[in-house]
């Protein structure tokens, strides 16, 4: 296992963490036996860093962490989990999330605490709401060691996060298919020269980029390579050669991805891959912009939209479903990402009232408000409702 230094602690990450997100299930559930087999499988071969949070497998990630980590397992990693900024409505309510997620995670601190799924209204939100106050004194009480946010936004709102508070580390989405989308590569290095350490999470775009068989094209490309690697092996080690990530988070859930990645984990060094294969990647990613329904690359210029629609999320959960084949994932990700849920206000795309404000701040000359129909067409279907409740029973509960 290869590891890295967070640069305000000195800590020294395993380049790979286990994203408790994707456990392994068995009717409905986790698969508790399994699981805890994969977890402290990975522990022992070197992964130091584990990932949780409130909402995940429907709230019952974060017991089966505390469980898994018995036997002597929490002395040896380093654990973070999120307070659920969308449930959270005034500075008490932090405590109390706090205080129960201690106890579910049967531990005395939370090392990595992260404000979960900012963007620049959910920031601007609970910054107002006192969570700065919070962090600190919880700091200050030893029941968080250190302070973090896992970011969800644009480009532009992600500098303002990171000036907002004296972050000890921050989580983004990273692939090579995100350079431009979200914090991107501007924003995993500007939160590097801030002296944050970076987690990445979705290196494969939810196993997407792993996925087999790929599309025909993106097979070809592999193809040319000198040395063979399989999909998910060139995605990760494309985030790892930037110095920058501290820790890679993969959400495992069989015996042959452990393996995998861990044996990955052992090679992958910062910067140890060659021009030739950075432009093979880089070759990938534009057949990938190819094959996607709307070339937009998540800038948010157009933002905000005076609608109120999520302009940017639209887009890219439109391109997921078409360019992937992943539609089923797609319709909940939709509400999930636009109902409401996490930012308190609805970003449907059929919001859209047609003012042509986002048609001049488009790079990219877009037409955004016809595209936004197609996306309206797509998602908010008969079922919308029972979409929305099935999400707000996982998140909201």
């Amino acid at each position: 296992m290869l590891y890295r230094k967070a640069p305000k602690t000195g800590d020294e990450l395993s380049i790979l963490g286990f994203g408790c997100m994707r456990l392994p299930q068995k009717d409905g559930r986790i698969d508790e036996e399994r699981a805890t087999r994969q977890v402290r499988h990975a522990i022992d071969r070197g992964v130091n860093y584990i990932d949780t949070a409130w909402p995940y497998h429907a709230g019952q990630s974060e017991p089966f962490v505390g469980r898994v980590l018995r036997d002597g397992y929490r002395e040896r990693v380093k654990l973070a989990t999120k307070l659920p900024s969308w449930l959270v409505k005034n500075r008490s309510d932090m405590d109390r999330f706090l205080d129960a997620q201690l106890k579910k995670l049967e531990t005395s601190r939370i090392d990595y605490y992260l404000v979960h799924s900012m963007s620049g209204e959910n920031w601007e939100r609970i910054a107002e709401q006192g969570v700065t106050d919070f962090l600190e004194q919880a700091k200050a009480d030893g029941r968080i060691v250190n302070a973090g946010f896992s970011y969800h936004g644009t480009r532009t709102d992600f500098k303002p996060v990171v000036d907002g508070y004296d972050w000890d580390f921050c989580q983004i989405q990273y692939s090579f298919l995100d350079e431009e989308q979200q914090a991107g590569t501007e924003g995993l290095r500007y939160a590097a020269e801030k002296g944050l350490a970076v987690i990445v999470m979705e290196p494969l775009r939810g196993g997407l980029l792993a996925a087999v068989p790929q599309p025909a094209e993106i097979e070809a490309i592999w193809r040319e390579a000198d040395g063979k690697r399989n999909p998910a092996e060139w995605a990760l080690r494309w985030v790892w050669n930037h110095p920058q990530a501290t820790v890679v988070l993969s959400g495992m859930n069989n015996e042959a991805q452990v393996e995998e990645n861990l044996r990955i984990a052992g090679e992958a060094r910062p910067d140890s891959l060659s021009p030739a294969e950075l432009e093979l990647v880089a070759k990938a990613a534009r057949k990938y912009q190819e094959m996607m329904k709307i070339g937009c690359t998540g800038c948010g210029y157009c933002q905000p939209c005076p609608s109120g629609v999520n302009i940017s999320n639209a887009f890219e959960v439109y391109n997921l479903f078409h360019t992937f084949g992943k539609q089923q994932d797609a319709m909940f990700l939709y509400v999930l990402r636009l109902g409401g849920i996490v930012s308190g206000e609805p970003g449907y795309a059929s919001q859209c009232a047609r003012c042509s404000d986002c048609l001049e701040k488009c790079p990219q000359s877009l037409p955004i408000p016809d595209l936004l129909e197609d996306v309206a067409a797509q998602f908010e279907t008969a079922n919308l409702k029972e979409r929305e409740a099935v999400v707000k029973r996982l998140f909201l509960n």
